[in-house]
């Protein structure tokens, strides 16, 4: 029996997220998916890697939820010549006092937009998954601890591949959710041409700062999760692995499966919807919902996968439908 308090909790937490999204939607049109994808990763408390083509509001909807935030935002447009100091700081040297003193980098922000991620270089990406896996940052022989909330919101073009690099595993494991911007609709294509022009006459208000996110992602702790959902969660995570697939039909298309983190972070992103459809408790359908963005950059696919021109999605989907559900 779900107590009184708890409910209470839940509509608390389900009219910030409400509000959140119609302020976002004052100048994202549509994109719910990716405006969900959002709230779902920083509410989650987790990066978030946004993927589509050029043209689709990726980077708009990405500023439009730190205009709506009351924290620190920084965009660092990725280049192939981008290097870690640009990113992170550096020591420079003061004359007055001979001495070297840390200037710190666009990173320390509470948001930082990763705009072109897959444009930087090895020792950038490096120095990036410093601060995304351990939020603190190392400039010289000092580490210094980035500010809370810290997350970094990144985009990046899947068609264009000259001049870019591909993000290592390990990094990609440190985003909790991966989100697929698709195009619109005919009819949100009309409104989003009769917008464009007003754009930047529209101010939005803060509704979302470090205290809300810190009292939803507490009460998001409290959503109520049956054993045969945690067991239904490992189950789906465990499947993407090699020793857990001998004989299924689709184990010729992953060549490494999903890590531990996938299991948490399906677990977080579940409660996460199960609040915003005003719910205490998790159901199958939540983890269904929140698998694809939470494992389709967490497997690796296999030549073959390729040559058949499957999917992460199209895998995941497989793996769903062979999994039992409680």
């Amino acid at each position: 029996m779900i107590d009184q308090s708890l409910k209470n909790d839940v509509k608390e937490a389900q009219e910030i997220i409400q509000n959140a999204r119609k302020e976002v939607s004052r100048k994202v049109v549509g994109q719910e998916a990716l405006v969900d994808g959002l709230l779902m990763g920083i509410l989650a408390g987790g990066h978030i890697l946004v993927e589509g083509v050029p043209g689709l509001a990726k980077t708009l909807a990405v500023q439009t939820f730190a205009d709506i935030l009351s924290v620190d935002f920084k965009r660092i447009q990725f280049t192939p010549d981008l290097l870690p100091a640009d990113l992170t700081g550096t020591m420079i040297y003061r004359q007055q006092t001979g001495e070297f003193i840390p200037r710190k980098g666009p990173v320390f922000s509470h948001i930082v937009l990763a705009d072109e991620i897959n444009r930087a270089p090895a020792k950038v990406q490096s120095a990036l998954l410093e601060a995304m896996a351990e939020k603190q940052v190392t400039i010289g022989d000092s580490t210094y601890k980035l500010p809370d909330p810290f997350f970094v919101l990144a985009t990046q073009n899947p068609i264009e591949q000259e001049g870019t690099y591909q993000l290592p595993e390990a990094q990609l494991d440190r985003f909790i959710v991966k989100v697929l911007v698709s195009y619109p609709t005919p009819e949100e294509e009309l409104e989003i041409m009769r917008r464009v022009d007003r754009l930047d006459s529209i101010t939005l208000s803060r509704i979302l700062n470090p205290q809300s996110i810190a009292r939803v992602r507490e009460i998001a702790r409290k959503i109520e999760l049956d054993e045969s959902v945690e067991k239904y969660i490992v189950s789906l995570v465990a499947t993407t692995r090699e020793q857990n697939r001998k004989k299924l039909p689709f184990i010729r298309f992953i060549e490494y499966g999903a890590s531990p983190r996938a299991t948490i972070g399906m677990m977080r992103c579940a409660r996460v919807k199960a609040l915003m459809e005003g719910r205490a408790f998790v159901l199958p359908e939540d983890v269904q919902d929140v698998a694809k963005s939470v494992l389709r950059h967490r497997i690796v696919l296999s030549y073959e996968a390729e040559a058949e021109e499957m999917t992460a999605d199209s895998v995941i989907d497989s793996i769903i439908s062979h999994v039992s559900v409680p």
